[in-house]
């Protein structure tokens, strides 16, 4: 008898371990900052009150902007091992790394199921979309071209007004130095850091129409105007602190809260940071567009998509079908420092700079990002990041513009 209750007991243990197993819901992403990972969190809480029963495996691997999660996330995917849905950047991040090769399943149906699919913008739902099927659910929005900064340190420099020109943001970067601050706090450790800061300034020097084209082969790479921009950061790069190389976008962020920094140039996800750590936008940090790029919104968008052969399929598009609903962007958006992907969004519920974002996402010319995966192939981005790299160390304007042009010539771009 007390054999039999011992295999009874293992039989109910395998029975429940496979249950689980078929009751779970992995989620790969590389939310693992502050801000970020908390969003996360609050978006599976919510995701558990409606699917109590499902065991929610969160696969995050650290790394900014996903720099390790990506090398993590091709090598399963590749190899037949998809998690059940992964974050992935909008664009050609997308596109070009799973759709394109087969790896993926349209959603289209599913966001007109649940009548989402006309509550994104349509240049939004085109950037997710191939052959004209959606592939993944826009989450948020990020603007990235965007300068954050210490009011407590700005008011002691004589920052009034927020600067627009180059001019104006160097004196203020020199004042700040002068005075024991670092101008502009950079932490490149994962290297992605100094690319994003550059492709801003590109941004900044070619304009919005002409940065777009790039990426449509309606300009060329061989333009005076990036050789400006690599010029324009070298001169930011003298205010910049002399670790960088061994900090992350969190240090670097952390540097303007404890008073060490005058600013910081990053994306969004900064002011969620800041917002972790105790600070209120307008209050302790205020905001600008980096001088330049006033009328434009460099776009970052975070997607979910649905793997072929998702382990536990049902529980993925349950899972999509959530993220597209108006209470789960609620829920996440404030909390990470985006702005939300549907239109229809509760915009009570955000602080005043996430409004001020919303609303130059309305009015303002979109760009894509380049590092962020929206704009260029992974390919091109990479060898573009590992340039820059270099550039920050060696700050050789006319080499690193040779380099540009080979690299956009490599990955079939105009150069003439």
């Amino acid at each position: 008898m007390k054999r039999f209750i011992i295999v009874l007991g293992i039989m109910f243990i395998a029975f429940g371990m496979v249950f689980a197993a078929e009751n779970a819901l992995e989620i790969f992403s590389w939310w693992t900052g502050g801000g970020e990972e908390e969003g996360l969190m609050a978006l599976f809480k919510l995701f558990n009150q409606y699917y109590p029963d499902v065991k929610i495996i969160n696969a995050a691997v650290a790394g900014g902007a996903g720099t390790n999660a990506k090398a993590v996330l091709k090598t399963r995917m590749l190899g037949g091992n998809p998690p059940d849905s992964f974050q992935v950047h909008a664009g050609m991040e997308l596109t070009d790394t799973y759709v394109i090769p087969g790896l993926m399943e349209p959603i289209t149906d599913l966001l007109k199921e649940v009548g989402a699919y006309d509550k994104f913008p349509k240049a939004l739902i085109d950037i997710v979309s191939y052959k004209g099927e959606v592939y993944s659910v826009p989450v948020n929005v990020h603007r990235a071209n965007v300068v954050f900064y210490n009011k407590e340190i700005a008011k002691k420099i004589g920052m009034t007004k927020e600067p627009t020109t180059w001019t104006e943001f160097l004196m203020y970067l020199d004042k700040a130095q002068k005075m024991g601050y670092v101008g502009i706090a950079l932490g490149d450790k994962n290297k992605w850091t100094s690319l994003h800061l550059f492709e801003s300034i590109m941004l900044a020097e070619l304009g919005p129409e002409k940065y777009n084209k790039l990426w449509k082969g309606e300009a060329s790479f061989n333009d005076p105007a990036i050789k400006r921009a690599l010029s324009i950061m070298k001169d930011i790069l003298k205010y910049v602190n002399a670790d960088h190389s061994a900090l992350t976008w969190q240090d670097a962020t952390r540097m303007v809260f404890e008073g060490k920094a005058f600013s910081n140039m990053m994306g969004d996800w900064a002011e969620g940071y800041l917002k972790t750590l105790g600070w209120k936008p307008g209050k302790e940090f205020g905001w600008f567009a980096l001088p330049g790029t006033q009328n434009a919104f460099m776009l970052v968008s975070d997607t979910f998509g649905l793997p072929k052969n998702a382990p536990h399929r049902e529980n993925a598009i349950k899972w999509l079908k959530f993220l597209a609903t108006v209470e789960a962007q609620d829920t996440f958006n404030p909390i990470k420092g985006s702005i939300p992907a549907r239109v229809d969004a509760d915009k009570s519920k955000y602080d005043v700079y996430l409004q001020w974002s919303m609303k130059d996402f309305s009015t303002k010319a979109i760009s894509p990002s380049i590092i962020h995966g929206s704009a260029a192939p992974e390919a091109f981005a990479t060898a573009l990041m590992d340039a820059i790299n270099k550039f920050v160390t060696e700050q050789d304007v006319n080499k690193t513009f040779k380099e540009i042009l080979w690299i956009a010539e490599d990955n079939d771009y105009l150069i003439d």
